[in-house]
């Protein structure tokens, strides 16, 4: 992976998650694992985020909430879908409420597995998904 040309810019979501990944990436944000040394950094704003990480399972209550946000991130974008639940709904999978993974609403670029992930895992996950944003841009440039 090339140098990135700006800062990527990352939004969470947690779609029904036990919160175990969420805790493993808020340590990846701690100062001994330090993301931050990618220029990764956190946002709530879906208007200036580049990659979306999303968390747990996809129920009805959260589908339209999940194709919303993802809408609002301007191109190009890269989604990464964090644990198993969010992979493909995971152990809930067969619950009344699941739906699946975050790819039965979004396109997903990266998955990181895992129940929990660890932040090392989450860490490459990310690094992959620079390079797959790297990737993007190139090819909206390459359009113009």
């Amino acid at each position: 992976m090339s140098s990135a040309s700006k800062s990527p810019w990352l939004l969470h979501y947690n779609a029904s998650s036990c919160n175990g990944c969420d805790i493993e990436i808020l340590a990846a944000l701690t100062p001994v694992y330090d993301v931050e040394r990618f220029g990764i950094i956190n946002t709530g704003n879906p208007a200036h985020a580049d990659i979306f990480v999303v968390t747990g399972g996809v129920n009805e209550q959260n589908k339209a909430v999940l194709k919303n946000i993802y809408d609002q991130i301007p191109e190009p974008k890269v989604v990464v879908a964090v644990g198993i639940c969010a992979s493909s709904g995971g152990v809930f999978r067969e619950c009344y409420n699941i739906s699946g993974g975050v790819d039965t609403i979004i396109p997903v670029d990266v998955y990181v597995p895992g129940c929990s992930v660890r932040p090392e895992a989450l860490i490459e996950g990310i690094v992959k998904a620079l390079g797959v944003l790297e990737e993007k841009r190139a090819a909206m440039e390459a359009k113009k």
